[in-house]
This record gives C-alpha cells, sequence and structure tokens, in this order.
C-alpha cells in the first residue's frame, strides 16, 4: 500500500513538472550589429501574449548544439529565448582553437553583439520588453556580466562560471540583480577572484546571489563534457537559474 501511495505521488509531481514545459517553436535568424549581419537561435513559446525574454551566451566552444538545447529548454519555461553567436559561425571542441576564438572578441563587439540581441527582443511584439535578461557559460558568463555593466534595461544576470569584474567604475553601472555560480574546482577562477568579487559587489551595493559547488570544476553544466559534467550540480544549478529568474523576470 505504501509504495503504491509513493509511486502515485511520484507520478502527480512527474505530471506537475512536465506540464509546466510548454510547447516551442525554434528557428535561425538573422539580426543587425553594427555593419554586420550575425546570427541567432530563438526559441520562442508556443503560446499567446508578451513574454520575458533571456539572451543566451555560448562557452568558449560557440553556439554549439548545447546551447541550443538550453535556449530550448528556456523557452519551455516560457521565455523568448535568443542565442547569439559572438563567433560568426565558429564552432570548437579543440580547447586551443576555442581559446583563440574567445579571445579573438573584442570586447567592444562583444558589447554590439548584445546590444543587437536586446534591441532585436525588445522589438519583438511577443516579448516584455521590461523583462529581458541575460545567462551565460564559460565565456558566455563573462560576456552576461559585461551586458550587466553595459545594458541599464537590463532586469537579470545569471553567470556561469564566467570570470568575475571586480573594477567598482564597472560594477557601478550595473543596475540588474546578478546569480553567480562558480565550480570550487575552476582552475581558471581562483576562490581569491570570487571572494574580490563578492566584495567589491557588496560595497557597491549590488544585489548578487552566489553559489561556489565543492568538487565541480569549470563547464560543470555541459553534459557534453564528459570529463567535466557533475550531474547533481548541474541540475542544482539549473533549478537555481530558473527560480532566480522567475523571481527577476515573471
Amino acid at each position: 500500500m505504501r509504495r503504491a501511495a509513493l509511486l502515485a505521488g511520484f507520478l502527480v509531481l512527474a505530471f506537475a513538472v512536465s506540464s509546466r514545459a510548454e510547447a516551442v517553436k525554434t528557428q535561425q535568424v538573422e539580426l543587425t550589429s553594427g555593419g554586420e549581419t550575425i546570427a541567432g537561435f530563438l526559441a520562442v513559446p508556443d503560446s499567446p501574449g508578451k513574454h520575458p525574454a533571456l539572451i543566451v551566451l555560448h562557452e568558449d566552444w560557440g553556439l554549439t548544439d548545447w546551447v541550443k538545447e538550453q535556449a530550448k529548454k528556456l523557452g519551455e519555461q516560457g521565455y523568448v529565448a535568443l542565442a547569439v553567436d559572438l563567433y560568426r559561425g565558429e564552432t570548437t571542441f579543440d580547447a586551443y582553437i576555442a581559446y583563440d576564438l574567445m579571445v579573438a572578441v573584442p570586447p567592444e563587439r562583444a558589447v554590439q553583439d548584445m546590444e543587437a540581441a536586446f534591441n532585436f527582443l525588445a522589438a519583438r511584439p511577443d516579448v516584455n520588453k521590461e523583462k529581458i535578461g541575460s545567462i551565460g557559460w564559460s565565456a558566455g558568463g563573462k560576456w552576461s556580466l559585461m551586458l550587466a555593466v553595459n545594458e541599464p534595461r537590463l532586469a537579470a544576470c545569471v553567470v556561469n562560471y564566467g570570470t568575475p569584474i571586480s573594477a567598482p567604475a564597472e560594477l557601478e553601472k550595473i543596475h540588474a540583480p546578478v546569480l553567480a555560480i562558480f565550480g570550487a574546482d575552476d582552475r581558471t577562477i581562483p576562490q581569491m577572484d570570487i571572494d574580490t568579487f563578492v566584495a567589491a559587489m557588496d560595497k557597491a551595493k549590488k544585489s548578487l546571489d552566489l553559489k561556489v559547488y565543492p568538487g565541480a570544476g569549470r563547464g560543470f553544466e555541459n553534459s557534453e563534457s564528459k570529463l567535466g559534467f557533475r550531474e547533481g550540480a548541474a541540475d542544482d544549478a539549473w533549478e537555481r537559474s530558473l527560480t532566480f529568474l522567475g523571481e527577476h523576470l515573471k
């Protein structure tokens, strides 16, 4: 009897979770950034009305299928999600090439591309332009925070193991609440850098939620990373992100 009750409860919970996922339409899009045309992957909830929106920023590897899948999953949660291609069509799974691609993106061009993505979303009739946020992983996490520095209209910012900014003059410009997620074993972002970032955000009186996952390194949320993926931490980070975005964008 107890087993049957537990099974029934599990089925009710599973139904509740699955029923929250909306049907989504996806498409490749083009947007103008400066004098260039850049690509994006757009996921839109298949429901009427205005929706909150997210600029989805890819990892060091570029706009891969994994990043597109994250945009689709965010669409299922009710967001118009635009994954913008900051590498101009380049993708790789070679760490050395990825590094070269990442450092080859001038900061001012990255900001220009992200602003183009913001304006693209804000102009859509199915988007609530007051509720546009950003989320990124690794290099995209850094860019997500850069967008918060440069775009006062941004309503929420999620940084997944992106290099933190600690310059007071930069942090003073942030208006959006920030969720910052790191792995304790990330050799590229030592705890000292995280502590400096937290202290600087606190001094600037900026809203910051922080989570550091023990035993997790860089890229721990990417299920395609055979060595770095940490399922439990990744699941918690995803739920934490959805809760944070729901609080500030819905």
